[in-house]
């Protein structure tokens, strides 16, 4: 027992101390922007086959299973609203987030603890080459700036999903579901749910690339990087989600 709690404190301090790296380099020239370009394609673009499937099926499945009890109430009308808020508000971002963290964390964290591993981050060392603002900086950038446009990307896509559903048992015009959508949706309601998946973006890059570039010697070693990034990057965003709810409860 003391054994892991030393170790949780090791890594609590190891990747605090990563963590104010990040920012102190990121300020720094030069600027790798070919490879944040690079970064930002590889997250976004590549992750949009995925995330389509997942936010269209997040509103078919939520507007079919909610049906019949607004139908009960007779607030089939509100289904629209519902629907759309709840999609914005927790699940889109949430699910897309996890989607994220299983593909981005677990693809950095073996990408990063396979160059460890293969001595590709002494050598870029040894080249005069700053590998921690080349490999790590441009990864933490493009996720916490791709995963936010993902999550809006999957709210759209979501919406349509829920269109579909309701038209699967029922009839309603494209217009007039989308009149319904934003009859209750509030600016409010979107910022304080976009906000947060700044921070869910921002804890998957990092967390993907402290495991890989903190991965021990061995070729076991990345398959345990890309798990133990998948893994803590779920936990911090139910975490994050938590507080963001939290403080969205007291000032909203």
């Amino acid at each position: 027992m003391i054994a892991g709690l030393k170790n949780i404190f090791t890594d609590t301090g190891n990747i605090t101390v990563f963590t104010a790296r990040f920012f102190k380099e990121v300020f720094r020239p030069p600027f790798q922007i070919n490879e944040f370009l690079r970064q930002s394609y590889a997250v976004g673009y590549k992750s949009l086959p995925l995330v389509t499937i997942t936010g269209f099926i997040m509103g078919l499945v939520l507007t079919i299973q909610s049906r019949p009890t607004m139908a009960k109430f007779g607030a089939e009308s509100w289904l629209p609203s519902m629907v759309s808020l709840s999609l914005i508000r927790e699940i889109a971002p949430v699910i897309t987030a996890l989607i994220c963290a299983g593909k981005i964390a677990s693809g950095i964290g073996a990408e990063l603890g396979s160059m460890k591993v293969t001595e590709q981050i002494d050598a870029m060392e040894v080249s005069a080459i700053n590998p921690y603002k080349y490999l790590v900086v441009t990864r933490i950038l493009a996720t916490t700036l791709m995963i936010p446009i993902l999550v809006i990307y999957a709210d759209l896509v979501g919406i349509f999903g829920g269109y579909v559903g309701y038209n699967v048992h029922g009839s309603m015009g494209l217009y007039r579901y989308f009149t319904g959508v934003f009859e209750h949706l509030e600016f409010l309601d979107v910022v304080p749910a976009t906000i947060k998946t700044f921070f869910f973006g921002f804890f998957i890059g990092l967390i993907g690339c402290y495991k890989g570039f903190n991965a021990s010697n061995g070729t076991a070693s990345v398959g345990v990087a890309a798990n133990s990034a998948v893994v803590t990057a779920s936990l911090s965003i139910f975490i994050i989600d938590m507080l963001a709810v939290q403080i969205t409860d007291l000032f909203f």
